[in-house]
């Protein structure tokens, strides 16, 4: 199965001048936890968390609607493509471990958004035609990729 038949395609998104309290606004209004952050061609560029929010909240002592999302954003993205297999799709929020992905075109414009909720609801208990093409162990070992600590996966890989 394709990630275009999983994503989520009604996406959220904001620009890097966009102030923390607006995405944090949007994130409430949408239900979801994280915006690509695009630049003027919706080219994506960075993503935006609710916990990126918070960290600046604590640690930047000033009100977050004069903080821009540019100041603190993760710019190092993994994203996939709508023709990516689900299967690989995985192997990449293992490897990054990230629990959500951008979905772009091939000149990196946003297309959607593939989250591990999408995978889990399309999954079914064994591998089969008419779901994703994989199952919940291989589910749940890309989530104990993600939540392992970031020090236990330094040092098992060392």
């Amino acid at each position: 199965m394709k990630v275009t038949e999983v994503m989520t395609k009604d996406v959220q998104s904001c620009t890097p001048e966009t102030n923390l309290a607006d995405a944090a606004m949007r994130m409430w209004d949408n239900d979801c936890g994280t915006l690509p952050v695009v630049d003027t061609d919706g080219k994506v560029i960075g993503m935006i968390t609710d916990r990126d929010i918070c960290i600046a909240a604590a640690t930047k002592h000033q009100d977050i609607a004069g903080i821009e999302v540019g100041e603190v954003t993760t710019r190092q993205v993994q994203s996939c493509t709508p023709e990516t297999s689900v299967r690989d799709a995985l192997k990449t929020f293992e490897r990054a471990r990230v629990r959500r992905l951008p979905v772009v075109d091939d000149e990196g414009k946003l297309q959607g958004i593939l989250s591990m909720n999408d995978i889990i609801l399309h999954t079914g208990e064994e591998r089969d035609k008419k779901g994703t093409g994989v199952s919940y162990a291989d589910v749940m070992n890309t989530f104990k990729a993600i939540c392992e600590p970031h020090g236990k996966a330094s040092a098992a890989g060392a």
